[in-house]
């Protein structure tokens, strides 16, 4: 577009390069999402758009808006957000066809023909909901109406970003973004940006102001709009890393921008001095020297040849599954890891995989449960409360679903849907590494035997904390790595809150402070919540006064872990009374420490 607007092949390499090579584009290019497919509409309507502008002829002009209609629609098959550079770059180009006097019903009507051939893609949705070969797939489009429902993403939220969430202000978005854009594309690529919107408005060579005109709106409204719906709280890395991934739609526009900045500087250098013979080297040495940056900048970052965290994840959780089992799927991470290795690599085909969430909608069952053999749905759709619903839905709970499959092994990973606890009645959860497992009620916990098989569920070599925030992959090593002291946690929580006799309080508080203790030495760096949890069992220990534990050793770890805790976790509003608690401890360990020496010279004497 650079090149096409101001005949600048530097300007052209400059938009191309910085854009290509920011962390954001060159990291979401190697992944299987929808975002590279954007990225290359987005591309090609802003190509379009400038090849319009520079068209001589009624005929090219013709040609260039049916392609570009055409593209319009097909962009729409891939992510809705280009809708909004669309709904900018249509009407620009129709008020232009209309000036020229080119712009006939009958063409119009051409137009409307060519985008709706773009949406032709859509056609496969009902016929393959209707062919219901797919193991996997979402939604009922049938009918027009569960078309309509997938089209307009309404399980979702149509206009929202994500269903049911409070997101960060609109304002608080926005600068992040602006911070964002700084970051990805270097405050010099942001600078020429400016400098192309300042020729626009300046009264000579206004040729090219329309389209740089047109491109910052698109900026402006796509920024604005996807603000004020993008209800998610960026304050948090993972929800920062999902709305970030929108922001390339804009620093496309930005990097265009950009490029069209550089061009028109040397152009004005070069009406200056005269056409000198440094500018065009010079023009060529800033674009290389800020496409190298990017390169250098964001290489090892985006370099994710040896990356099979998530590919791990899902291989580790589903070895660990006995044989036959079902696993009750909760969240984006399992979900789709846990799926793509099992559907698409073929790997445990002994396995079931339900998604609860989708349970819930009333189209999963009736289209996926004869994918799913061996396992008996008792309704239609999972609801809290079991019956017919208004709708005359058939609805069963969950404790229902679990009571007609007590010839499977049931798990769930990560978690159970809030929504229904009749479960309740008549099972327990038992930790099982990441997931966890319905047991009924009757079985009696040996917690010995459990700590056997679940010490070594996983192979898990990655270290902690190495991952960003925001990433996938931080969740999954974080996952792994809290699944190692699911187990003692569990245990320790049966001892604090279970009605059993005192000597199985003290067996329970004992197993899980050597498996503490264990899993804490075996580990340089670990989980911050592992120090809080450590020193409370060290206490507990204390408690019991066994024989064959140093009460100083124990008092001395509780203050250490305690301590280290509290360093690590500013932000737990029960920092200060651990802190208090600690200064007790510390007296109560020099008070010991005392008692200690004495006895020592006691015994010398």
């Amino acid at each position: 577009m650079s090149l096409e607007l101001s005949g600048s092949y530097a300007g052209g390499i400059l938009a191309a390069g910085v854009f290509s090579f920011s962390r954001l584009t060159w990291q979401w290019s190697i992944a299987a999402e929808v975002f590279s497919l954007n990225n290359l509409f987005v591309g090609l309507l802003m190509a379009l758009t400038a090849h319009f502008e520079e068209a001589s002829t009624a005929k090219e002009r013709s040609k260039i808006s049916k392609f570009g209609a055409f593209c319009c629609g097909l962009s729409l098959c891939n992510q809705h957000t280009i809708v909004l550079y669309i709904v900018c770059i249509v009407p620009w180009v129709l008020v232009r066809l209309f000036r020229k006097m080119e712009l006939s019903l009958g063409h119009l009507l051409k137009l409307g023909l060519c985008f709706l051939a773009g949406l032709l893609p859509y056609l496969y949705l009902p016929a393959s909901s209707y062919l219901n070969r797919a193991r996997w797939t979402w939604g009922d489009q049938t009918t027009f109406q569960g078309f309509l429902t997938h089209f307009l993403r309404e399980e979702y939220g149509t206009f929202n970003l994500a269903k049911a969430e409070t997101g960060s202000s609109m304002r608080e978005i926005l600068v992040f973004q602006l911070t964002q854009m700084k970051s990805e594309l270097s405050l010099a690529v942001l600078t020429l940006a400016l400098v192309a919107c300042l020729s626009a408005a300046l009264p000579t060579k206004r040729q090219k102001w329309p389209v740089i005109w047109l491109f910052t709106g698109m900026l402006c409204v796509y920024s604005l709009f996807f603000a004020w719906r993008a209800n998610l709280d960026i304050t948090k890395p993972l929800f920062l890393g999902v709305v970030e991934r929108f922001w390339m739609q804009s620093n496309a526009a930005v990097a265009v921008l950009a490029g069209l900045g550089l061009a028109w500087l040397i152009s004005l250098g070069n009406a200056a001095l005269e056409n000198s013979r440094a500018l065009p080297c010079l023009e060529w040495l800033s674009a290389i020297a800020l496409v190298t940056c990017q390169v250098c900048a964001n290489y090892s970052a985006c370099d994710q040849s040896s990356n099979y965290v998530v590919d791990n994840f899902a291989r580790n959780l589903l070895s660990s599954m006995p044989t036959g089992a079902v696993i009750l799927l909760r969240g984006d991470l399992p979900g789709n890891a846990l799926r793509y290795v099992h559907y698409c690599e073929g790997m445990r085909p002994d396995i079931t995989l339900v998604d609860q969430e989708m349970m819930t909608y009333e189209w999963y069952l009736p289209k996926l449960a004869k994918h799913l053999p061996g396992i008996y749905f008792p309704g239609n759709r999972w609801n809290p409360v079991e019956g017919v619903l208004p709708d005359g839905t058939l609805a069963f709970n969950l404790h229902r679903f679990l009571k007609v499959n007590k010839h499977k092994e049931v798990f769930v990973c990560i978690g159970l849907h809030e929504g229904d606890s009749t479960w309740r009645k008549s099972y327990s959860l038992w930790p099982w590494g990441t997931c966890e497992k319905l047991v009924p009620s009757e079985v009696v916990f040996d917690p010995g035997e459990w700590i056997r098989l679940t010490r070594n569920l996983y192979n898990w070599t990655e270290d902690y904390g190495r991952f960003k925030p925001s990433s996938w992959e931080a969740v999954a090593n974080e996952e792994m790595w809290q699944a190692r002291m699911k187990t003692a946690f569990f245990i320790f929580d049966l001892a604090e809150t279970a009605s059993v006799t005192a000597e199985t309080k003290s067996q329970l508080y004992t197993f899980a402070y050597t498996l503490y203790k264990e899993i804490i030495n075996s580990h340089p760096k670990y989980p911050v919540n592992w120090h809080k949890n450590y020193a409370i069992a060290c206490e507990r220990m204390l408690r019991l006064h066994q024989v064959d534990v140093d009460p100083e050793a124990l008092l001395s770890e509780t203050v250490k872990h305690f301590l280290l805790y509290t360093e690590k976790a500013e932000d737990d509003p029960q920092r200060q009374d651990i802190l208090q608690a600690v200064k007790h401890l510390k007296k109560e360990l020099q008070v010991l420490r005392k008692m200690k020496k004495k006895d020592l010279k006691q015994q010398a004497v």
